[in-house]
C-alpha cells in the first residue's frame, strides 16, 4: 500500500483515472470517479477495516462481477489505492479533504452535484452494511445530511432519517454542500472509528448542518 503522505492525485492523474475507468470493457459497469470517491469513504467508515480484496471488485463493476480476462487493472489499482490512502489518513486524523463532485452552474441545485458521491457512499453501505447496522443515535443526522439528495420515496424503512431530512435547510451553494459531505463523513467516523482517548481531535472546517426555521 502507498505511504499516507503520498501527494494528492493531480488533475492529470484524476483525468487518467477517469479514462481508465471508462476503458473497462462491458459487461462490467465500473464506478465513475465521483461514485468511487464516495464509495471509498463508505468503505473506510466501516467499524472494521474492509480488505482490499473485498472492496476492489466493486470499483471495476458495481456488482463485483469479474472483468474480462486480459484487461490490465494495475494502473487503475495504483491510482485508486493512493486515493484510498489519502482518504484514510484524512478520516483517521479528522482532517478536511476535497470530495470529487460535479461543478454545476450557479442556478442548479447543489445537491445534484453531490448526488453521485452519495450514490457511491450508498453503494458501499449496500455491500458493507456494518455501519448501517449500528443503532447509535449519533449516526442519524450525518446520514440524513448525506441521503437528503435522494428522493424520499427511495428511502424505504428509513423513518428516522426522513424525519431529520425534513428539518434540514438545503445547501445554499456547492461549497456548502461539499462542506456538509466532509463534516458528515467525519461525524460518522467519530462513531465507527473513534479517536483514541489520548489523542485530541483535530479541528474541522464544517459546523453542524442548518435546520429549518419554523
Amino acid at each position: 500500500m502507498p505511504a499516507p503522505h503520498d501527494p494528492a492525485l493531480s488533475d492529470a492523474e484524476l483525468a487518467q483515472l477517469e479514462r481508465l475507468l471508462d476503458k473497462i470493457p462491458a459487461p462490467a459497469e465500473p464506478l465513475d470517479v465521483m461514485m468511487l470517491d464516495g464509495f471509498l469513504c463508505g468503505v473506510l467508515l466501516q467499524p472494521r477495516a474492509v480488505p482490499e480484496a473485498q472492496w476492489w471488485p466493486h470499483v471495476l463493476d458495481v456488482d463485483g462481477r469479474s472483468v474480462p480476462l486480459g484487461f490490465d487493472v494495475e494502473p487503475l489499482r495504483a491510482l485508486v489505492r493512493r486515493r484510498h490512502a489519502q482518504l484514510d489518513q484524512a478520516i483517521r486524523e479528522r482532517q478536511w479533504f476535497d470530495p470529487w463532485v460535479f461543478e454545476l452552474d450557479e442556478e442548479d441545485d447543489p445537491l445534484e452535484a453531490v448526488m453521485p458521491w452519495v450514490a457511491g457512499f450508498a453503494t458501499a453501505m449496500e455491500f458493507f452494511p456494518a455501519l448501517m447496522r449500528n443503532d447509535s443515535p449519533e449516526l442519524v443526522e450525518p446520514l440524513a445530511v448525506l441521503y437528503r439528495c435522494f428522493d424520499p420515496e427511495d428511502l424505504e424503512d428509513a423513518d428516522a432519517l426522513l424525519e431529520v431530512i425534513e428539518e434540514l435547510e438545503p445547501p445554499q451553494d456547492l461549497a456548502e454542500a461539499v462542506e456538509a459531505l466532509v463534516s458528515s463523513t467525519l461525524l460518522l467516523a467519530d462513531v465507527t472509528r473513534p479517536l483514541a482517548s489520548t489523542r485530541p481531535p483535530r479541528p474541522r472546517r464544517a459546523g453542524p448542518p442548518a435546520r429549518k426555521r419554523h
